[in-house]
């Protein structure tokens, strides 16, 4: 909303020369002084604000706090002032904003009380949900739940209405792994994601954000993609559920369908880059990320013939997977090099870390498989993207819609000022 009318000056006792109002010399009214709550709401139109406090500074109040929302057209204005000096000052003040209210169409009404606002509980979070669609009895039940942790809630605001809806609920007064744990439980009751993370400065830190590759930053399997140029994709799906029902570590699993693969010619390593298809939104979260001055990073049990491409047409900061083997221009059916297992995608994190300066506990790790669980859990946050049900229940919050830039909502950042970037910037987002 906008000020830019003029209107004009307000009547009432204005201050006497060069005395302050009430509470104005130290910023604040002690504890004990009394103030007054004006809200004023109606529909929005440019001059209400500059008004509402033009009409406020006949009187010499000293201003404590504002709110201020539009939805939809409609404004509510909140400003919670000093109660002006003089007798009769206040009922004065009461029927001029009432007046000036009623001139405007619009609705007032002040409230009488003490001091600043209540203090904020211990134990601040930020609560982020998502919804495809968000209905009310999804947004009661979590409500509802953060109550029943012993919360309150402070404020909310929308971060997205597009691909998926996505509010913000700040919170005070509940241990922030308590309230996930409970908050978690009700999301996947009622077909909702939801996220907790601690509030404060570090969540406007420096970050590096770490994905798992195949299902997570692409939707496709890469040693699939192989298989079906190779023509083996029976025997590899083969091999893939036996590692599925525990018959096979990860490491042997590996081994047996890269075996699958030998003799294949080393022309397929272009073909299976260009069959490669990003998961919706990861241009948009690479970018933005970028943008704030995180880095970014891909640890994948897959191969690096693929990640290393990935790597430099996105712009991240790191990559690491196993290495095929190619001899004579074709694929041996070995790997060289240490496998990039569940254990180490967690010792990358932890390098990345390091190399970056960035503490663990400002890193994001997103993944889908149970081969990323000790990622997500080495995490500062672990977010299970579109996972099986044992990450889902494992990792600190998970997202079940197919857009990879929702992660960004988790964060903080809004549709808003992703899509003003990007305007701002020029960028083509149709391929996004």
């Amino acid at each position: 909303m906008t000020d830019a009318s003029q209107t004009p000056p307000a009547t009432g006792p204005a201050a006497s020369p060069g005395t302050a109002p009430q509470g104005a010399a130290g910023g604040l009214p002690p504890a004990d002084a009394p103030t007054l709550l004006v809200k004023i709401f109606g529909k929005d139109r440019p001059g209400l604000t500059a008004g509402l406090f033009e009409t406020l500074a006949g009187y010499g109040v000293a201003v404590v706090d504002i709110e201020q929302v539009v939805t939809r057209g409609r404004i509510v204005l909140c400003a919670l002032v000093t109660v002006p000096a003089g007798r009769g000052a206040e009922g004065e003040l009461r029927a001029t904003v009432h007046a000036w209210a009623e001139s405007r169409r619009m609705e007032a009404e002040i409230i009488s009380g003490i001091g600043d606002n209540r203090p904020r509980g211990e134990g601040r979070s930020h609560v982020t949900v998502l919804g495809h669609p968000l209905t009310a009895e999804s947004t009661a039940a979590i409500a509802a739940r953060i109550a029943g942790a012993g919360a309150n809630i402070d404020r909310i605001f929308r971060l997205a209405k597009y691909p998926v809806t996505a509010v913000e609920f700040a919170v005070s007064g509940a241990e922030h792994t308590a309230l996930r744990s409970a908050l978690a439980l009700e999301g996947a009751r009622r077909g909702v994601d939801v996220a907790v993370v601690p509030a404060g400065l570090q969540r406007r830190a420096q970050r590096l954000v770490v994905m798992d590759v195949d299902s997570t930053l692409i939707q496709d399997e890469v040693i699939e993609l192989f298989a079906a140029l190779a023509g083996c994709e029976a025997q590899v799906a083969e091999v893939t559920a036996a590692a599925m029902r525990g018959e096979l570590d990860f490491e042997q699993s590996l081994h047996a369908r890269v075996a699958l693969l030998a003799g294949l010619d080393a022309s397929a390593v272009d073909k299976v880059r260009a069959q490669v298809r990003l998961t919706p939104g990861a241009r948009t979260l690479v970018r933005t990320l970028k943008r704030l001055g995180s880095q970014v990073g891909v640890v994948s049990g897959g191969f690096t013939q693929v990640t290393d491409d990935l790597k430099e047409r996105l712009g991240l900061d790191f990559a690491a997977a196993n290495t095929l083997e190619i001899v004579d221009g074709r694929l041996t059916g070995k790997v060289v090099g240490p496998i990039v297992d569940r254990a180490g995608k967690a010792r990358l994190l932890r390098d990345f870390a390091r190399q970056a300066g960035v503490p663990l506990s400002q890193t994001v790790a997103v993944g889908d498989g149970a081969n990323d669980l000790d990622m997500l859990n080495a995490a500062g946050l672990g977010v299970a993207f579109n996972a099986k049900p044992v990450v889902r229940e494992a990792a600190d919050t998970a997202v079940n819609v197919p857009f990879l830039d929702t992660v960004l909502y988790l964060l903080g950042i809004t549709r808003e000022e992703i899509d003003a970037a990007d305007e701002l910037d020029g960028v083509d987002t149709s391929e996004d």
